[in-house]
């Protein structure tokens, strides 16, 4: 084998991610080059997924983000390879094979694997060893040298000076010596990742401090699964068992198959080897290196890529939940009075109008006796007669549903038709986190937190996006285990989920928030707020364009943003559409072709059939941009979230008490989990729908059947009142009711970390809602 003198021709090739990305994916190539390249001009990914489709042969968000992420995966493993074939290099070390294999090296792992013989350690057994010269007799071990025996051949190695006392210590420091090498076969760590990756078992026990305690991880006790099935929240809840210094836990795997590959890889005769031969020392020596050095190392490296997977899917149910909540049906502009409930505080109030500005505020008092009870009643019937909402938002917190009774009775005295006004529930999650933001002190400087607090469920109802961007998505609380995941990981995808539900459905520049605004293809938080201050300035933008006169919101980012900006009441009506501005003359085009003005064309089924899509084909207009361009001009700026309809709970169901088994109610789904889902039946405590129970068949996937959002008609399965726990099905067969515990108090507690197969809480340990 030749030596490299020099960088290593491998080295300095040209790298083309595009290639690597779209093999990996199953991706056109053509397509994932496009999308690197406009990635790298700095295109977003909403606007390459809209209005690049041509370049892309249309792949949608999903594909471009995880091109997006190959590609970063990739930068990052091919300036590692230049970065260890230099260390190499450097310690002339490195070989054609040898830089061959580094770049052929398709993981981290991998490249970390060739490296490691190279890599600088801290001081080891092996290194000691060859500091007494043990290299020699280390060699004759590797090689099984026939001649003298390995006792004979030790003896020359002992001396005092060197602290080799005898035969048998210097024996022991060339097997640390063979145990070292044997450790950094490339080949021999891959395959031990690979058996344990694969038939791997994780087997818990309790620790000695909580072994007699009973606590909230009882469930591992006693458990095993294999690594390759375990689910992301049984990973996730045992690694917090061992945070807490509760659970321990162990990799159990056979490492006969990796013993016999490391005969095979080093050549020990295992057939002839007896106590005498160097095929002994070397097997003694391979034994220490699988128990010592390799298994610690892989269980590790095994132990993190579940961690990380179990991480990924966590996060992406967590995307999930936060997707349907932001894209939940809006009331859409009309004046709504929100209500945040209160006992001791009161019940503060808020009006908003149709934009959500804030008209009056006030508090009720709806438990400080009679007198205050009238003067709430008369309170609520001014602030109805005086600004007419459309409908009264009460906050789903403690005493929400006694406020909504309250407000239903005050409209009915009032004669209020349902068409007229109603009283609807809101979800306040996130409100105080919102309440006490740097964002709600910027609103509202001068009013106190829970007034700020009424307002957001106001707001929430009329367009829970545009409110909902305000609050970090990690307060929200429709994740699960979101605190022990990785949290940049977490941020950054929460961040892509918002940000691709913002500029899916677009924003009106008029009216959005400086934090809503930011959120839009190419505008951070500084273009944005100079928005808002050109329009508090000048007044309102009459048009797109017009954009292009605030400062520091150049072509580039005007090209990135304007498709998801509406401007309602512009004399172009294509401004209150997605059709990008680039693509304005295109429609003119068609207007004049049919000789009719633009406006004439929006709207206009029956002129926009007559059209042959065809004939406006171009170098840079395909079939996917005209397609856009047309269904957009049957419905310009068309929402593409559901119309609202408001829940519809029980009135004689308020509290835990009211619930009586077997009571089928409609309910709200405000969590999906990977074991279940939390439905909001309007009595202060989610109840938990089992996987087992969401339908008549076999359901894998909990978020493939329900969604955020969702109305869904539960039947009570078991109530609990001392755990304030509640066990639903939605199965529409009549199913087996489990056992009332709905009494008694009890000193059992039960598992909050893992889900059972059974629906009933006796089996259940996933009974509480986990919002953590």
């Amino acid at each position: 084998m030749t030596r490299h003198e020099n960088t290593p021709p491998a080295a300095v090739l040209e790298y083309d991610p595009a290639a690597a990305i779209a093999a990996a994916l199953q991706l056109p190539v053509a397509a994932v080059r496009a999308v690197v390249r406009l990635l790298a001009e700095g295109a977003t990914v909403p606007f390459i997924a809209r209005y690049r489709k041509e370049a892309t042969s249309g792949l949608d968000e999903v594909a471009i983000r995880a091109i997006e992420e190959k590609r970063a995966y990739l930068l990052e493993l091919h300036e590692r390879k230049q970065s260890v074939l230099a260390e190499i290099q450097k310690q002339g070390k490195l070989t054609d094979a040898l830089a061959t294999a580094i770049q052929n090296a398709t993981t981290k792992a991998e490249v970390e694997d060739l490296y490691l013989p190279f890599k600088p350690k801290r001081r080891t057994r092996a290194m000691i060893a060859r500091e007494r010269g043990l290299e020699p007799l280390a060699e004759l071990m590797w090689t099984q040298a026939r001649g003298a025996s390995p006792t004979v051949e030790a003896q020359r190695f002992v001396s005092a000076e060197r602290e080799v006392p005898d035969a048998d210590a210097a024996l022991a420091g060339a097997r640390d010596i063979c145990a070292e090498r044997i450790s950094e076969l490339a080949s021999v760590r891959r395959q031990l990742r690979e058996d344990i990756a694969r038939r791997g078992v994780i087997a818990v026990k309790k620790t000695r401090d909580f072994a007699e305690q009973v606590t909230k991880f009882d469930t591992y006790a006693e458990f095993s699964e294999p690594l390759a099935k375990i689910p992301s929240h049984r990973f996730l809840a045992i690694r917090r068992g061992e945070a807490e210094g509760v659970l321990r836990s162990n990799v159990q795997v056979d490492t006969a198959p990796v013993a016999h590959s490391i005969a095979r890889e080093i050549g020990i005769d295992r057939k002839s080897a007896s106590s005498s031969s160097w095929g002994a020392e070397l097997e003694l020596a391979s034994a220490d290196a699988l128990k010592r050095l390799l298994l610690p190392s892989a269980e590790l490296d095994v132990t993190v890529e579940v961690k990380l997977r179990s991480d990924a899917e966590a996060i992406s149910v967590f995307a999930q939940n936060l997707k349907e909540l932001l894209l939940a049906a809006p009331f859409g502009s009309k004046p709504v009075l929100g209500i945040d409930p209160g006992q001791r505080t009161g019940c503060k109030c808020a009006v908003v109008d149709a934009t959500g500005q804030l008209l009056e505020h006030t508090t009720l008092y709806l438990v400080q006796g009679e007198e205050s009870l009238k003067r709430a009643r008369e309170s609520l019937q001014r602030l109805v007669q005086t600004h007419r909402p459309s409908a009264v938002a009460v906050g789903n917190g403690t005493h929400g549903r006694e406020t909504e009774a309250f407000v239903r009775e005050v409209l009915a005295g009032l004669g209020a038709r349902k068409d007229d006004v109603f009283c609807v529930s809101v979800s306040e999650a996130g409100a105080s986190v919102y309440s006490a933001s740097d964002v709600a002190r910027e609103e509202f400087p001068d009013l106190d937190l829970t007034i700020r607090g009424a307002v957001s469920i106001a707001r929430r109802l009329q367009d829970p996006l545009s409110e909902l961007v305000k609050v970090d998505a990690k307060s929200i609380g429709v994740g699960q285990y979101q605190h022990d995941v990785i949290q940049t990981l977490l941020e950054r995808k929460l961040d892509e989920v918002v940000e691709s539900c913002v500029n899916q459905v677009g924003v009106e520049v008029n009216t959005a928030s400086a934090l809503l605004l930011s959120r839009v293809s190419g505008l951070g938080p500084s273009v944005a707020k100079k928005i808002v201050a050109h329009r508090d300035t000048h007044g309102a933008f009459r048009s797109r364009k017009q954009l292009l006169e605030v400062s520091g919101l150049g072509p580039s980012t005007f090209q990135q943003a304007a498709g998801f900006l509406r401007v309602f009441g512009s004399e172009n009506p294509l401004d209150a559409s997605a059709v990008h501005p680039e693509r304005y003359d295109l429609v003119q085009k068609m207007a004049a072709d049919l000789g009719v003005p633009v406006v004439s064309l929006v709207c206009n089924a029956e002129l926009l059939r007559s059209l042959d899509p065809k004939r406006y084909e171009s170098a840079d207009v395909g079939q996917y941009t005209l397609r856009d361009i047309l269904s957009e001009l049957q419905k310009p700026g068309r929402d593409p979230r559901a119309t609202f309809s408001p829940p519809k709970f029980r009135d004689d169901v308020q509290t835990l008490s009211d619930l009586k088994l077997g009571m089928v109610l409609e309910g709200v789904v405000t969590n999906v989990t990977a074991f279940g889902a939390f439905v909001d039946v309007g009595v202060h405590q989610d109840g938990l729908v089992h996987v087992s129970q969401l339908a008549d068949r076999f359901v894998k996937n909990p978020s493939d059947v329900v969604k955020v959002g969702d109305k869904l008609t539960v039947r009570v399965l078991e109530v609990d009142l001392a755990r304030k726990r509640i066990a639903l099905s939605a199965r529409k067969d009549t199913g087996q009711v489990a056992m009332a515990r709905p009494q008694g108090p009890s000193n059992t507690k039960v598992d909050k970390a893992a889900p059972s197969s059974k629906a009933g809480f006796a089996n259940n340990p996933f009974a509480d809602r986990l919002k953590r």
